[in-house]
């Protein structure tokens, strides 16, 4: 059901972005003064609305939980874009990042090369060269020279910038190897795919579910853990709980851990049970504990 409504949404906003082109054709071969006209009422509109949307935003900002509510919203794609038309909020940090990879694109297709942002999982992100840069080589001194220099002017947030080669397919190969944890001399078991790094929110955990066995996964940069997602005491979820500083607490009797370490700060003689995990390009991985 959600993805038929996630289907009709998508849909419905072709269609407005289609009416609005068509529009503009239509105005396009009207004479001066009536599009003039035409122009002037709509860009009367939209200042009524962005006024409306900046008071709305205002208010929500009084209120905690509201605030919370109106940055889930903003992931939005269209409830982002109607805001940045208007300068409501600042420019997301994949956007930051596209637009520096945007200056440098004129010299690279000067040489039949182009760029694709692969991935952001701050403070790190992921790109690819393609066409005549790929594989060229002087796409080293172009990756530190342009991409590099180009990202860490605009976004220095970012510190991390991985170039990922392709395949002989075209596809983006995984990487290479990127962090390995303590725990991956765990003997036995193979590595499952568990998901993106940048699936995994950064300072947060993602849960799932790989052979059977509930897991959870944590991120600070580019360095995860895995651990069995239950709670030393009585066994139960802990991915409902509460995150501060890297530490999780348990949300049935408020048992905290080091989601580092899996260390438990309630009664540090238990902790989680840890599985080993390894990063490889954008991917991964885990293997179970036996």
């Amino acid at each position: 059901m959600a993805a038929v409504e996630a289907v009709e949404i998508k849909s419905g906003i072709v269609d407005f972005v289609g009416d609005i082109e068509r529009l503009e054709m239509i105005f396009e071969g009207w004479d001066e003064a009536p599009r003039a006209a035409a122009t002037a009422y709509g860009r009367a509109i939209e200042a009524l609305n962005a006024e409306a949307l900046r008071r709305l935003v205002t208010a929500l900002k009084r209120d905690p939980a509201a605030l919370k509510a109106m940055k889930t919203a903003v992931a939005d794609d269209v409830v982002y874009s109607v805001l940045r038309r208007h300068n409501i909020i600042k420019p997301s940090l994949t956007e930051r990042v596209e637009s520096a990879l945007e200056s440098i694109r004129p010299m690279l297709a000067s040489h039949g090369g182009d760029v694709e942002l692969i991935s952001v999982a701050p403070p790190s992100i992921e790109v690819r060269f393609v066409g005549s840069c790929d594989g060229c080589p002087a796409s080293a001194l172009t990756f530190h020279a342009g991409v590099k220099k180009a990202v860490e002017d605009a976004c220095p947030e970012i510190t991390e910038i991985l170039q990922v080669k392709s395949s002989a397919n075209g596809n983006a190969e995984a990487g290479s190897l990127r962090f390995v944890s303590p725990f991956a001399n765990v003997s036995g078991g193979t590595w499952h795919y568990a998901a993106r790094l940048s699936e995994i929110p950064e300072g947060g955990v993602t849960s799932q579910i790989i052979e059977g066995e509930r897991i959870l996964l944590s991120r600070r940069g580019s360095i995860v853990t895995c651990f069995e997602n239950a709670c030393a005491h009585l066994g139960l979820a802990l991915d409902g709980g509460e995150i501060a500083d890297g530490i999780i607490t348990c949300p049935f009797h408020h048992f905290q851990y080091d989601l580092m370490t899996g260390e438990c700060l309630t009664a540090p003689t238990v902790q989680l049970r840890p599985h080993a995990v390894r990063v490889i390009g954008a991917r991964v991985e885990v293997r179970l504990a036996g």
